[in-house]
C-alpha cells in the first residue's frame, strides 16, 4: 500500500516535457519584458518584441486551458495555478514578471527529482512536441530580431518592420522562400543561411514524428499483444511448477510415510519375545 502511495506521489511530481519547456518560454519572456522596459530600442524592434511576447502569451493561456478543462478538479487547478493566468495576460507588462513563480515552481520540481532524463525518456511524444514547439518559438523569435536590427539601418535593405521581420523569419524557416523580402547584407545572408538549415532540421523532426505517430500504434499493438503472449506462457509455467511442487509436497510425505512404518515394523519384528 506504501509503495503504492509513493509511486503515485512521484506521478504526480515527476517533470513534465511541457513544463520544462514553459519554464524557458518563461525566461524567455522575462527576459523580452526586461528588454522592452530598460533597453533604448527603436520603434519596429520595440513593436516585434512585443508581437513575440504576445504570441507566448497566448501559447501559455492555452497550456493554462488545457490544463483547465483536463482537471478533475476545477477549483484546486484555478486556485493553484491562478497566478499563471494573471502572468500570460498579454498588453500588461507588469503581470508578465509574475511568470517568475512558474519558473520557481519548475526548478522546485526539478530539484525534488533524482533524474530529469529519466521523464523525459519515458513520454517521447511529448518531449517530442515540447521541444518542436519549444525550437519553433525560439527560432523565430532569435531570427526576426536579429535581422531586423541587421537590415534596418542598411540603404537597399527591404525588411524594415516588424511584420516584415516575422513574415521573413516565418517564411525562411519553413524554406519555402517566396522572395518578397530577403536579406541584403552579408551578415544578413549569414543569419538566413543558419535559420534555413534550421528549418530544415525542425521539419526533419515533424516528418519523422508524423510519421511515429502512424507507425507507433501498430507497433504498439504487436508489442503488448507479444507482452500478453509473454505473460500468458509465464502464468501457465508458473501454475505448472506450482502443481508439480504439490505433487513432489505429496508424494514426500507419502514417502515420509512409508519409511515411518516399515521402520516401525522392523522395530516390532526384532523385538525379543517374553518366554512363555
Amino acid at each position: 500500500m506504501i509503495d503504492k502511495k509513493t509511486a503515485a506521489l512521484k506521478n504526480i511530481n515527476a517533470i513534465q516535457p511541457f513544463q520544462l519547456a514553459m519554464m524557458v518560454l518563461s525566461l524567455v519572456s522575462v527576459v523580452l519584458v526586461l528588454t522592452i522596459a530598460f533597453a533604448q530600442l527603436d520603434k519596429e524592434t520595440l513593436r516585434l518584441l512585443l508581437m513575440i511576447d504576445t504570441g507566448i502569451c497566448v501559447i501559455f493561456l492555452s497550456q493554462f486551458f488545457w490544463g483547465l478543462i483536463k482537471a478533475r478538479d476545477k477549483k484546486y487547478f484555478i486556485r493553484h495555478h491562478w497566478i499563471d493566468f494573471i502572468a500570460s495576460i498579454p498588453a500588461i507588462e507588469a503581470l508578465r514578471i509574475a511568470r517568475v513563480f512558474q519558473i520557481l515552481r519548475v526548478i522546485r520540481l526539478i530539484s525534488m527529482s533524482r533524474s530529469i532524463l529519466l521523464p523525459l525518456l519515458k513520454q517521447r511524444r511529448q518531449t517530442t512536441l515540447a521541444s518542436l514547439l519549444l525550437a519553433m518559438v525560439l527560432i523565430l523569435t532569435l531570427s526576426s530580431v536579429v535581422i531586423l536590427l541587421v537590415e534596418s539601418g542598411h540603404p537597399e535593405a527591404n525588411i524594415h518592420t516588424a511584420e516584415q521581420a516575422l513574415w521573413w523569419a516565418l517564411v525562411t524557416i519553413s524554406t519555402v522562400g517566396y522572395g518578397d523580402y530577403f536579406p541584403t547584407t552579408t551578415l544578413g545572408h549569414v543569419i538566413g543561411a543558419l535559420v534555413i538549415v534550421s528549418g530544415v532540421s525542425f521539419f526533419g523532426v515533424i516528418s519523422g514524428y508524423m510519421a511515429s505517430v502512424f507507425i507507433t500504434p501498430e507497433d504498439n499493438e504487436r508489442h503488448e499483444a507479444h507482452q500478453e503472449n509473454i505473460k500468458s506462457e509465464l502464468d501457465q509455467a508458473l501454475a505448472r511448477m506450482e502443481e508439480n511442487q504439490q505433487k513432489m509436497e505429496q508424494n514426500q510425505t507419502q514417502m515420509l510415510a512409508e519409511i515411518a512404518s516399515l521402520r516401525q515394523a522392523l522395530l516390532t519384528k526384532n523385538q525379543p519375545k517374553d518366554d512363555a
